[in-house]
């Protein structure tokens, strides 16, 4: 198959053959249809996370179910899935108390290290990028790493679903778990911070303050839910935020992995309020807040994956998109093809899309 090869950091993808194994017990191959240019991504290409190499990269598809293996119950051929990054083994502590996306036994999804590998190139394993690696014209995953979906739901939109969705939508909602009538602040306006603005006015929130340094994507932002926006290039945010708000937000949410972006986000809450942590910040660095700030009773807490039960969250989104309520239409800023994959990057970084979607049709 075909396939976007990672050989290391501040190299670009390189387009290759790879082969791929046939799906073994609990496991299934599918038909990537569509699969989305995450930022995560974007950190391991830069170096910023270390990961080793040749692996494929990519953890935000949707695709057909082709084959399953032995053992294989909940799918079958034909199937339509999204994929999601938060793969679960189903029996372990977390996953047992309703916490699968902080599965702590998934090395029981994977192969053993002494079986053959899901993907190889000459012989040679190469790494499957969060048990997934969607940058490949087929997956072999394990069926916790999928969900089915009704067909009539486009692949191109369900792939959003699989990560930057379902990260932004689920921080909101499941994390913060905020109350309507709340106020708002997501300081990033990126796949993962729309997602979020949108959770926000799904779940009833009242003001959302969007904060970016780009001014197309602080248009996208009102766009999709966002009653004020802020232009960081030349105003300071914090101030913005709290002169708007009488003091500061309720909820705040970091969608872009910046330090200084996350300590912003806790400042810019009220007394008692709540700042989420999306964004992924680079390995190494330290987040610092005023100590006192504490005893204002305010919380500064992370979110892994929207704190998802992806098999209950992934069906419900898909109806809160087919309800009209849940903008995924205007989230796909560009199709592309997987050739086009370093040039999804240089955009991404240049701010000037949402989401590139690849497409394999």
């Amino acid at each position: 198959m075909k396939a976007a090869v990672f050989h290391g950091p501040n190299q670009p993808l390189t387009i290759e053959q790879v082969d791929i194994d046939d799906p073994q017990d609990h496991e299934v191959l599918m038909r990537t249809v569509a699969t989305g240019v995450c930022h995560s991504d974007l950190h391991f290409v830069e170096g910023l996370y270390p990961y080793s190499a040749p692996a494929i990269l990519g953890h935000e598809a949707a695709g057909i179910v082709e084959k399953v293996g032995k053992g294989v119950s909940y799918l079958k051929a034909g199937d339509h899935v999204i994929s999601c990054p938060s793969v679960f083994c189903g029996y372990c502590e977390e996953c047992m108390s309703g916490h699968p996306n902080r599965c702590t036994n998934r090395q029981a999804t994977q192969r053993p290290k002494d079986a053959k590998p899901r993907l190889s190139q000459n012989g040679k394993p190469v790494r499957q990028f969060s048990d997934l690696s969607t940058y490949a014209e087929k997956m072999l995953v394990h069926e916790n790493a999928l969900v089915k979906i009704i067909d009539e739901m486009p692949l191109d939109r369900a792939a959003l679903i699989g990560c930057g969705v379902t990260t932004g939508v689920g921080a909101v909602l499941n994390t913060a778990k905020i109350e309507p009538g709340c106020t708002v602040a997501v300081f990033g306006c990126g796949g993962v911070g729309i997602s979020a603005i949108q959770g926000a006015r799904i779940g009833g929130a009242r003001r959302i303050i969007a904060v970016d340094q780009f001014e197309n994507k602080l248009a996208m932002a009102k766009r999709f839910g966002a009653t004020d926006t802020i232009d960081a290039s030349h105003t300071d945010a914090l101030k913005e935020i709290r002169t708007m708000t009488g003091g500061g937000v309720d909820y705040a949410f970091e969608a872009v992995g910046l330090k200084k972006l996350a300590e912003q986000c806790f400042d810019a809450t009220k007394v008692g309020g709540t700042a989420v942590i999306i964004g992924m910040i680079p390995v190494g660095q330290k987040v610092e807040i005023d100590g006192p700030r504490l005893l204002t009773e305010r919380t500064l807490k992370g979110s892994m994956m929207g704190s998802n039960r992806f098999r209950i969250d992934m069906p419900r989104y898909i109806d809160f998109y087919l309800q009209g309520r849940l903008n995924l239409d205007d989230m796909v800023s560009k199709r592309a093809k997987l050739e086009d994959v370093n040039d999804a990057f240089a955009a991404m970084k240049r701010g000037e899309v949402a989401r590139t979607v690849l497409m394999f049709d």
